[in-house]
């Protein structure tokens, strides 16, 4: 790497930091201001705030405020998040991982799953659209001889950031003994409980008139954290699930305890990369998406900015397109998840796109994007201005951009939710 560039780097990762802090509330005013308002009303307040988000910089040049918000980019796109899932073999290890991703067991790049052990060496699982975060299955750890420090030097435990440990009946020795050895060696884990359903499903087969799910779950619950205490782990957390049902059940409580336990780039990264197992989770990918947009607007912006014609503003369209196809994959509405959550629901693929009112991602290109910023009307307002000064035409730029994507993210977001909801429509009849 350049030395001037790494210098550049170091000098602007404390600006970064206090940026994202402040950028908060003027991105909340910048998302306030109202396109209704008369135009000139409306240019002079979203000018006056980018005067303000540009003094957060103080005496910076404005070709090291491009690097640094280049460089945020960047570090996102190279973020690593490694997770570990081991336990017994036949705990559906494989299936935990294949939910976890939203693949089933047939899709390309699944884990591959049977009633025997598939895993007889750490193996990799990236998530389909975005291949740094990567799920691990860990070869089972019910042999004989097996002993935790062996076991992790020989899965190599540096490289995972946490791990899950996955149990199909109740919680064993091994399981626990891994556990604080795991403890031990200052990283996190996890404890699910698998095939709750069909637990439920004996239950209710077994005892149909006193059959009632939440005693049973409870009961696994107290059953699962009494063989934990007694191995002397102390309040230990349980999550039950069910890999065929990955909606229910205390799933959910799981991925949201992953991502309030990860933290910074980590968090965003496994956010982004969960299929859209419910209306929360699309919010929340939509709200930290919003976070990062007054970088991205920056990037294009600053960053080897080129005229656009019929437009007052230059930008980098690159970073525009890039951008957008992004926000596709991480609502997964791209030509891999669409196919994808098709084949799982049972629902012709042309009845998810029919939902879609956004451009499909192979339609999104230069043209596209230059239609999208003229939807703002910043463009417009300052056609016919005298030559502008430096900022004001960096600021022109930044908004423009700014709005485009606000509103293009409100809409790929509005279009992952009609997906959801229609992919789980039942049709009168109960899926596989």
């Amino acid at each position: 790497m350049d030395m001037d560039l790494v210098s550049v780097l170091m000098k602007g990762m404390e600006s970064v930091s206090v940026l994202m802090k402040n950028m908060e509330l003027i991105s909340a005013r910048m998302e306030a201001l109202d396109l209704g308002l008369d135009p000139k009303e409306f240019f002079n307040g979203s000018i006056k705030l980018f005067e303000e988000f540009m003094d957060i910089f103080k005496d910076k040049e404005q070709a090291e405020v491009a690097s640094i918000s280049q460089a945020e980019l960047e570090s996102f796109k190279s973020t690593m998040l490694n997770i570990a899932v081991t336990g017994e073999t036949g705990a559906r290890k494989s299936s935990f991982i294949n939910a976890l991703r939203g693949l089933t067991a047939e899709d390309d790049g699944a884990a591959p799953t049977g009633v025997t052990e598939m895993t007889t060496k750490p193996t990799v699982y990236p998530y389909p659209n975005h291949p740094n975060v990567r799920l691990w299955d860990l070869p089972g750890i019910g042999a004989p001889d097996f002993q935790p420090t062996t076991y992790l030097q020989q899965v190599n435990f540096k490289r995972y950031d946490f791990f899950v440990i996955i149990a199909s009946e109740r919680f064993k020795c091994n399981h626990t003994a891994l556990a604080r050895e795991i403890e031990r060696m200052g990283k996190r884990f996890y404890f699910v409980r698998s095939k709750v359903d069909e637990d439920l499903r004996n239950e209710e087969r077994d005892h149909p008139r006193t059959f009632s799910q939440e005693s049973v779950l409870q009961r696994l619950r107290m059953d699962c954290r009494k063989h934990l205490q007694n191995a002397r782990m102390c309040n230990p957390e349980i999550f039950l699930l069910s890999s065929c049902e990955f909606t229910k059940y205390d799933a959910p409580g799981l991925v949201k305890t992953l991502q309030d336990d990860i933290q910074g780039l980590q968090r965003l990264a496994f956010l982004l990369s969960l299929p859209n197992l419910s209306a929360e989770i699309i919010e929340e990918k939509k709200a930290a998406l919003k976070k990062r947009i007054w970088l991205i607007s920056l990037a294009s912006a600053l960053v080897n900015v080129i005229p656009i014609p019929r437009l007052s503003v230059a930008c980098d369209i690159s970073i525009l397109l890039g951008s957008m196809i992004a926000f596709y994959k991480y609502f997964g509405l791209d030509d891999i998840s669409l196919p994808n959550l098709a084949r799982q629901t049972g629902k012709p693929i042309a009845e998810l796109k029919a939902v879609i009112i956004s451009p499909e991602a192979k339609e999104i290109n230069r043209d596209v994007v230059i239609k999208l910023l003229l939807k703002t009307g910043l463009p417009g307002l300052t056609a016919n201005l005298p030559v502008l000064g430096h900022i004001l035409t960096a600021g022109i730029s930044f908004l423009t951009t700014y709005f485009m994507l606000l509103s293009f993210l409100s809409e790929v977001a509005e279009d992952a939710e009609r997906v959801r909801k229609t992919a789980l429509k039942e049709d009168g009849k109960k899926r596989k």
